[in-house]
């Protein structure tokens, strides 16, 4: 009797715990339909804690959106016969559809625009590389705090200085005539030298100018960089007999390879993008520099200058950022292979 009486009591129990199943949709949506209340019940509570700081960010969104975003549309220009009466909607597609840029991958002048882009780029991407870690690393080892600052201050100093008013400095310094460095050659006995006529010479006084007016400049963030590393890695290197060299080698570089990695991808992301303002004020209407000197920036003024054509320098435009964009993406994808967390994205 007490067997059958424990077992009825457990069947009992049991039928009271069994339910029916629900249909499957139901079982399905009520987490999800919780889910998404959750997500919009954090949102909110996050913009209610953090209001500052999204109240502080929304004068930067409201400059991204108008000056990075919406401008996009532009981009249809590059594919319109632009007529300023018509405006950018009302204006006729161009016929061929890719009629702008044709001019930007059959012309001679404009393949020589593109090559000459790419390859200064890279050299200064390179040379400032070099110049500007080195400066660091220099500054860095200097325990002397007066004579850093004013070091510091010296390079930084031509930064400052207007494109245009470099420009003027090397015209004087260069010219053929009257220009300092040719009234040197002439008292050394040397014939003098027609900058403006050789355009072999000029990659390397572009280098040189671009070096010492941003070099200062370049040099802040690999400085910050070192200064943030901790003290204990140099004293525990001095101590197993580490020279300077050994802890610059060892220490200090691989510590600035994260910060080299990303200056480089966002430099590179910038590689067919010249500085109109150095090229123009230092070349100028230079027809004979143009071999080496003549970028797309330069080449898309002179030819918006002349013909007014606003879908060729668009295509110009939009070739530039689909080139750097998938120079930034392949950088980028290079630089996970080597460290994942030096890596932009």
């Amino acid at each position: 009797m007490m067997i059958i009486a424990t077992i009825s009591s457990y069947q009992t129990r049991t039928r009271k715990v069994r339910t029916p199943m629900k249909p499957s949709s139901e079982v399905v949506n009520k987490p999800i339909s919780a889910a998404v209340y959750r997500k919009r019940s954090s949102f909110v509570s996050d913009l209610m804690r953090n209001h500052s700081l999204y109240v502080m960010f929304l004068p930067v969104g409201i400059l991204l959106l108008v000056f990075n975003y919406l401008p996009l549309a532009g981009l249809i220009i590059a594919f319109k016969n632009y007529d300023f009466a018509r405006g950018i909607f009302g204006s006729p597609w161009a016929q061929p559809i890719l009629n702008n840029f044709d001019y930007l991958l059959s012309s001679d002048a404009a393949s020589r625009a593109v090559r000459n882009t790419i390859l200064l780029n890279g050299l200064f991407i390179a040379v400032g590389l070099v110049f500007e870690v080195g400066l660091a690393l220099m500054l860095n080892e200097v325990r002397n705090k007066y004579f850093k600052r004013i070091t510091q201050s010296i390079t930084f100093l031509p930064f400052f200085i207007s494109w245009i008013v470099v420009g003027v400095f090397t015209y004087n310094l260069l010219n053929y005539e009257n220009g300092a460095i040719n009234r040197i050659v002439e008292w050394l006995g040397f014939q003098p030298i027609d900058f403006y006529s050789e355009a072999g010479l000029w990659p390397l006084i572009l280098t040189i100018a671009i070096r010492w007016k941003v070099t200062g400049y370049g040099t802040i963030i690999y400085l910050a960089a070192l200064t943030s590393i901790d003290n204990s890695y140099y004293e525990a290197a001095s101590i197993d007999g580490a020279s300077r060299w050994q802890q610059i080698r060892f220490i200090s570089i691989p510590m600035l390879r994260p910060t080299i990695i990303i200056l480089t991808l966002l430099a590179v992301g910038r590689i067919m993008n010249a500085d109109f303002g150095m090229f123009y004020a230092m070349v100028g209407d230079a027809s004979l520099l143009y071999p080496t000197t003549d970028v797309i920036d330069t080449l898309v003024y002179r030819s918006l200058r002349k013909s007014g054509d606003i879908g060729m320098a668009s295509a110009a435009g939009f070739i530039q950022s689909v080139v750097a964009f998938v120079l930034v993406l392949g950088s980028n994808y290079a630089a996970r292979k080597v460290d994942k967390d030096s890596a932009i994205f």
